[in-house]
């Protein structure tokens, strides 16, 4: 009955609200289809063709699902593994340790170039920087006042002359010890541009005179001996005498021969200069040849004899000229060109060609 009561009532209600019949006492209400809820602690079942979504626990933000994209994923890109690049190889002159020109007192360091330098510096009063390149090495006078940074900073400006001047005195004492004289009978030395053979005779009677020299012809004058005519040196001692024997007449031999041949050169070249000298010492030096003084006085290395005539006369002649000019002006070169035109090239070759050693 009240089922048609309802019905009855929604088929005249023009705007088609539902309305609730109350219901009949002891019956259960009837909910409408907008008002229906699921039984308390049941999920009411999905519409057919979607699928449920888990439940959210409590206190969390259920997250949007995203947006399906059409957008093809790209591929990842590809990385070719290559090798590692290995480095260039190091030059062989990097690997080597740097070439080393150290003076016997070097007291400082400096590294010119790929070269480490180890010099002398000693400091003195003087205004200027001077430097002095010997067998020994380098050598460095300063004043007292230049800072040691200072000194290094000007060897550097001229680092292409001292690193050539290092060169040359190397080689120059590498011949040196190349051309070591070992004192022995038969031993081979340079006399006036030549070889002289040292010849043991004890039978030879040369008391005062330490030697006797004989020529390959006797008839020929010694300068001959400048042409390349072989010599020997007969020298009266054992066979079995000592080196230091040997070596000491020889020597003493040498110096008196040397002497001869100065003064005659000396007593050539002063006319034609015009100039007079008053006395003649020898001298062992290393790095000098001669020097001379305003009173007439000359001073030359007993060395010369080892070298050819031609350079033993250039440097009389240098000396002489030292008379005159006590420099090494122009004015002197040209005094000294009047007698020795070719002074130029005997000069470069007593540079470059050191006089054996003897000890």
């Amino acid at each position: 009955m009240e089922r048609l009561v309802q019905m009855a009532l929604d088929l005249f209600d023009p705007q088609g609200v539902q309305r609730s019949v109350a219901p009949a006492p002891g019956a259960a209400p009837v909910p409408s289809p907008t008002q229906a809820k699921a039984p308390r602690g049941r999920t009411p079942p999905a519409p057919p063709g979607r699928q449920r979504a888990a439940p959210v626990p409590q206190g969390l933000k259920q997250k949007r699902p995203l947006a399906p994209t059409k957008k093809a994923l790209a591929a990842p890109e590809v990385i070719a593994m290559q090798p590692p690049r290995s480095a260039p190889p190091a030059p062989i002159a990097s690997l080597l340790p740097p070439t080393e020109f150290r003076h016997p007192q070097a007291n400082r360091e400096v590294l010119l170039g790929d070269a480490l330098v180890a010099y002398s510096l000693h400091r003195s009063r003087r205004s200027t920087i001077g430097f002095t390149v010997g067998a020994d090495g380098l050598a460095v006078r300063a004043p007292t006042w230049v800072a040691l940074s200072a000194v290094d900073g000007v060897l550097r400006e001229r680092s292409a002359w001292v690193m050539t001047k290092l060169v040359q005195a190397r080689e120059r004492q590498q011949r040196l010890e190349g051309g070591r004289i070992c004192w022995a009978d038969g031993v081979v030395l340079p006399y006036l541009g030549n070889p002289l053979q040292v010849v043991l005779d004890p039978t030879q009677n040369l008391s005062g005179r330490g030697g006797a020299l004989v020529l390959a012809e006797p008839t020929q004058p010694a300068d001959a001996l400048a042409a390349g005519t072989p010599a020997r040196l007969f020298i009266g001692l054992p066979a079995d005498a000592s080196a230091a024997q040997i070596r000491d007449a020889v020597l003493a031999w040498l110096m008196r021969d040397a002497r001869r041949h100065f003064i005659e050169r000396l007593d050539h070249f002063a006319p034609l200069l015009g100039v007079q000298w008053t006395s003649l010492r020898l001298s062992s030096a290393e790095t000098r040849w001669g020097s001379a003084k305003a009173d007439g006085s000359i001073r030359l290395n007993w060395r010369l004899v080892h070298y050819r005539p031609a350079v033993i006369d250039y440097v009389v002649a240098h000396e002489l000229a030292h008379l005159q000019v006590m420099d090494h002006s122009p004015r002197f070169w040209n005094t000294v060109a009047t007698v020795v035109p070719d002074y130029a090239e005997l000069r470069n070759h007593l540079r470059e060609e050191p006089a054996p050693l003897l000890d």
